[in-house]
């Protein structure tokens, strides 16, 4: 894996990679990847999760606590489970969503694949989402695993990021160049 500048997602690439380890070891890497995506979705849903893992005010035992009680409820367990209380216990919470995007890269890598951020104006269905990893597959010549957000402000199109490559035919971009256009004329 590439080093990185930033020491917040040095710091997620090696848990991500240890933790990918521990998963390839006990052969539950779908299972990992899956329990992982259910907590980056708690996180993505609640402001409270977000800034508790992310503010310094919060006693690494207080964060420990809670996020036993989060794992505990959401049924996550195992490596994951395990995995989040090192985690918190470290005062590394601040990295885990870093640590969840590495590890999907790490492991998609691992089965041949390279993976995509989308972000759409509005959410893709299946078809759409199968269409769209087939027009991938065919630029970068491996499987492609995406990831799609939904970006209202985008107002149509997409924005893909497909390794150091940026796709973007949002109608956004296309009306903010047409602007730009438009002022260099008058």
């Amino acid at each position: 894996m590439a080093q990185s500048s930033s020491p917040i997602s040095a710091v997620a690439e090696r848990y991500a990679a240890s933790l990918y380890d521990l998963a390839a070891d006990a052969k539950q890497v779908a299972k990992v990847e899956s329990d992982l995506g259910r907590f980056e979705a708690l996180l993505e849903g609640s402001e409270d999760l977000s800034r508790m893992i992310k503010s310094p005010v919060f006693s690494a035992e207080e964060q420990a606590k809670a996020i036993e009680a989060i794992a505990a409820k959401a049924k996550i367990d195992g490596l994951v489970g395990n995995f989040l209380r090192v985690v918190a216990q470290n005062r590394r919470l601040f990295a885990l969503p870093g640590m969840i995007k590495a590890f999907r890269a790490i492991a998609a890598e691992q089965r041949g694949e390279v993976s995509a951020e989308v972000a759409s104006a509005h959410e893709l269905n299946a078809a759409q989402q199968t269409e769209l990893k087939a027009a991938l597959k065919s630029v970068a010549g491996k499987d492609v695993s995406i990831t799609v957000t939904v970006d209202p402000s985008l107002l149509g199109g997409l924005v893909v990021k497909l390794g150091s490559r940026q796709i973007d035919t949002s109608l956004k971009t296309k009306l903010n160049s047409l602007k730009l256009a438009l002022k260099e004329v008058g």
